[in-house]
């Protein structure tokens, strides 16, 4: 089938490299034509592992193309996907006047029936008012549209491995002409008859994904329920952790034990910095301001983003108990990014604590092994080191804020050497409390013991 992308962000550039991986021909188009240029020119504008590899080998075969005109992308599609940002408005309602938009772009230059389908992150009922757009715009074309609701449940890190492996591919349609081209896309997931070029843990293998056909309304409430919950779940892992403290247990042997639980499970129960990211965050505001809108009181997701929100506090705390004074002080800082194998810094609670820091005047050294150029615009009062051990040299502190694997694998005891006080305050309980006691470290985290 040809496939236009409109949008080519991590979902959009993610969806459009793996679509053409099963076999589609596949358009990339994208209202930043810098970003476009970029892609042509065979760079990335964002980092995810496997992507360049996927990406390189649809274009050589001729599956994928980027488009700097988005009518050129909307004529050649019969299927086109909706990938543009929704970002939070000042009172946490999503803004989607990027959608509305997209709406008048399709009706207005569509010369031929088109499958539209909302790949975005959107309240419910928005695919009506996107039925009703296409409608007013192209009434005066009599072209049809047909509208479908496919949310994405991608995660940044591993979002190549969850579209070509998924466990569920939901789609909101009203007709079965909608299903059957919907299942038509996603038939080689289905029936397994595609050879991926990426190996684990990019693109793992797995069982074929559930197909689950809903209303449209229902598909769009699947993608912010899910997120909402799992905001909840870390939330509650933060409480759990603080009350662990006190009592003197260790959280992690009781989220270990509540993972065990299969009506739990272990996913989303680490406790330390909080949630961050551009999905989770926002996730959570706007279906909050759905319910709200719809009379529903969900007073428990509102408490689950202030627990979430206090994280940062809570670790700064931490870092003033034990550094007394932290104006002057020189503080080693590894991560930005908002969780590993990505270099994205949108809500990062890494930024929003060297933010913190450098207002109460501390001399802030950070290193991530990808998102240093795009913090740097957000933090440049920050000095950015080469290497984590660079970020570490003659520190007062060394603080973890994202749980990078490899600093589990640095060489602790050199660390150690070459700072000025080997104190560790890890805000993702990456590292063994016991382990970094013996190498001679003063050590911190959350929920355990000190």
């Amino acid at each position: 089938m040809k496939i236009a992308i409109v949008g080519s962000g991590y979902v959009g550039l993610v969806s459009g490299a793996c679509l053409a991986q099963l076999g589609h021909e596949v358009v990339c188009t994208d209202s930043d034509t810098s970003k476009i240029r970029t892609l042509e020119a065979g760079g990335l504008p964002i980092y995810e592992p496997g992507l360049d590899t996927l990406i390189a080998q649809a274009r050589r075969e001729g599956r994928l193309t980027f488009c700097s005109n988005p009518a050129d992308a909307v004529a050649m599609g019969e299927a086109i996907f909706i990938c543009v940002g929704t970002p939070p408005l000042p009172n946490g309602d999503a803004d989607l006047s990027a959608i509305d938009h997209v709406a008048r772009l399709i009706a207005t230059e569509a010369k031929s029936p088109k499958l539209v389908i909302e790949k975005s992150t959107v309240p419910a009922r928005t695919g009506q008012e996107l039925k009703r757009a296409l409608a007013v715009y192209g009434r005066k074309t009599g072209v049809v549209f047909r509208v479908a609701s496919n949310p994405e449940f991608l995660r940044e890190g591993t979002a190549v491995g969850d579209f070509l492996h998924p466990d569920r591919i939901v789609v909101g349609v009203e007709d079965e002409t909608a299903e059957k081209q919907l299942r038509d896309i996603y038939r080689p997931l289905l029936e397994r008859t595609f050879s991926c070029p990426i190996h684990a843990p990019a693109c793992p293998e797995g069982p074929a994904a559930t197909w689950l056909v809903t209303t449209i309304s229902s598909a769009e409430l699947i993608k912010h329920a899910s997120n909402s919950f799992l905001a909840l779940k870390i939330s509650y892992a933060n409480m759990v952790a603080d009350l662990a403290e006190r009592l003197g247990a260790d959280i992690g042997e009781v989220t270990r034990a509540m993972g065990l639980d299969p009506r739990i499970g272990p996913s989303f129960l680490s406790a330390g910095l909080g949630f961050g990211g551009f999905c989770l965050p926002k996730d959570l505001q706007a279906f909050v301001h759905l319910a709200e809108r719809s009379g529903v009181d969900f007073t428990m997701l509102k408490e689950a983003e202030k627990i979430n929100r206090r994280r940062i506090e809570r670790f700064v705390e931490k870092i003033r108990d034990a550094l007394w004074v932290i104006r002057e002080k020189r503080v080693g800082v590894l991560g930005l990014a908002f969780k590993p194998d990505t270099d994205d810094v949108r809500f990062a609670p890494a930024i929003d604590l060297v933010a913190t820091l450098v207002r109460e005047g501390a001399r802030v050294r950070a290193y991530d092994p990808e998102a240093m150029e795009k913090a740097r615009p957000l933090l440049p009062e920050v000095e950015y080191a080469q290497s984590a051990y660079e970020a570490a040299r003659d520190a007062e502190a060394l603080l973890i804020a994202t749980e990078w694997g490899q600093f589990r694998q640095l060489d602790w005891d050199q660390v150690r050497e070459t700072m000025a006080r080997p104190l560790i305050l890890d805000g993702r309980n990456l590292l063994s409390p016991k382990e970094m006691k013996a190498r001679g470290f003063e050590y911190r985290s959350f929920g355990r013991p000190d």
